[in-house]
């Protein structure tokens, strides 16, 4: 009743939803990821400056290099589903200030000169990012299988030769296919997370 979210939706972006392990071989398109994307580049980050970018993993050669830096576990998923997306920081997203953050002319200079304190702010909008990004491949009827096992400095070198950016996830993307979910697994209640001060 507190929710002004509707039944359907509630399920299909969090209760019902979960990673996905196998896929359909139904493929997803370019005009399904411009809408995801279309959709999530709306959700807020800090000084709206969006740091995230997203290289999606389409020809065989791009994906034979992408699946030799996944963790063992991980390489038939990621080989086998209808898109992958990395998901990365970009460290240098202060130079696109002038069209996110355009009445405030001075504000890239508060991110120049300190490359350890803006990699750290890069990286932690973009993992609010990659959670829109999941919540937008679920609101287009899609699975998302988001992982984390694999070399970042290998995808680094392979797909962000310009040393500005830092991977912080993969993403199968697609229909899920027979046995695509695991059980899931219990959460935390209301008290437990939840204090006033």
């Amino acid at each position: 009743m507190s929710l002004v979210l509707d039944n359907h939706a509630q399920e299909l972006l969090f209760r019902s939803a979960r990673t996905a392990n196998t896929f359909t071989d139904e493929p997803v398109t370019g005009e399904q990821v411009r809408a995801i994307y279309d959709l999530v580049k709306y959700a807020p980050t800090s000084l709206n400056m969006q740091p995230l970018r997203v290289v999606l993993v389409r020809s065989e050669q791009a994906r034979e290099r992408l699946v030799e830096q996944m963790a063992d576990g991980n390489k038939a998923k990621t080989g086998a589903a209808p898109l992958v997306a990395i998901l990365a920081a970009d460290t240098n997203f202060h130079d696109k200030f002038d069209r996110t953050f355009p009445h405030a002319p001075g504000v890239r200079d508060w991110f120049t000169g300190d490359d350890t304190a803006r990699a750290h702010t890069a990286q932690f909008n973009a993992a609010l990012q990659v959670g829109y990004f999941i919540l937008g491949v679920r609101a287009a009827g899609l699975a998302a299988g988001p992982m984390t096992g694999f070399d970042a400095t290998g995808i680094e070198k392979e797909f962000f030769a310009d040393g500005e950016h830092k991977v912080l996830a993969v993403v199968n993307i697609g229909k899920p296919g027979e046995g695509a979910w695991f059980d899931r697994n219990p959460r935390l209640d209301y008290d437990d997370v939840v204090t006033t001060a």
